[in-house]
């Protein structure tokens, strides 16, 4: 049985410098570096661990390094020691700090609630992400660069779902939805599904009679579910529809099957009201 194989990767950083030692006369550039990391890992300290503690300095150390390490990595650069020597450790570490920023800002989930937006939160998120992201230890396996585009992968796709359930709840057929918290996979989950019955609106909330209703309607009327969708992205615009495609996918042999089929009444909403509509319902009765 062939072993797979391992590729050991240091932080950028590290390998940055293991470079420049290998250059004759650097010891005026490698000098000029670490007084510049000296002083971001101080920084660093007071802002997020502890600089009167050995571990507090040690671990800002360690995301210090992981930071320029981002940095280095998503400038792209042909030549990162040049880039580094030409540019500084404190431009590169802000260049990544800011991306851990700009990565906070996009939401890591599409259930958004009002404490989402409190200032102690966002700080707290970043701070998060920073530690998860940019703790490198010199001497270790470091993956930084992937964590971070896989996060910056899945925040960008939560924030699509976000507008997209946004544009449907401003074309809401009974006016917008104004609520402040938003389910968003629920939203669009509730227009898929009363897309079905071919009517030219968009609904975006329910109450539990309007999905009774729904179901009794099309279980006489039988309508043809595939045109119903397709008058709903008719509707929608085209950056939008990737997003509802995926989920009419999830929706054909599932719940829609369900509604459409003699299954009790009362179960199809139930399974409805729990799995698809999450906290976009108005209570009713």
């Amino acid at each position: 049985m062939p072993l797979a194989s391992i590729i050991t990767r240091t932080p950028h950083l590290v390998q940055t410098l293991e470079k420049l030692a290998q250059r004759a006369n650097h010891s005026a550039e490698a000098e000029n570096l670490l007084n510049e990391l000296a002083g971001i890992t101080v920084l660093v300290a007071r802002k997020f661990t502890n600089e009167k503690t050995a571990d507090g300095v040690l671990e800002a150390f360690y995301l210090t390094t992981g930071c320029v390490s981002l940095g280095l990595n998503q400038a792209l650069a042909v030549d990162e020691l040049s880039f580094l020597l030409q540019h500084g450790a404190e431009q590169v570490f802000q260049k990544g700090f800011r991306l851990i920023r700009e990565l906070s800002a996009l939401p890591a989930q599409t259930l958004l609630m009002e404490f989402d937006r409190d200032p102690l939160i966002q700080q707290r998120d970043v701070k998060a992400l920073f530690v998860a992201i940019c703790r490198a230890h010199p001497d270790m396996t470091w993956t930084g660069d992937e964590l971070y585009r896989k996060a910056l992968l899945e925040r960008q796709a939560n924030q699509r779902i976000i507008e997209c359930a946004k544009w449907l709840r401003q074309q809401h057929f009974a006016g917008p939805v104004k609520d402040g918290d938003l389910d968003a996979n629920a939203v669009i989950s509730i227009a898929v599904i009363f897309a079905i019955s071919g009517e030219k609106r968009i609904v975006a909330r329910i109450r539990q009679k309007d999905l009774e209703q729904l179901i009794r309607a099309v279980r006489k009327s039988k309508p043809d579910v595939e045109a119903g969708w397709r008058v709903l992205l008719q509707q929608t615009p085209h950056a939008y529809h990737e997003i509802l495609n995926s989920r009419m996918d999830e929706a054909r042999n599932s719940i829609v099957r369900k509604i459409l089929s003699k299954n009790s009444l009362v179960k199809v909403v139930a399974e409805i009201q729990n799995c698809y509509a999450g906290c976009e319902q108005d209570v009713d009765y």
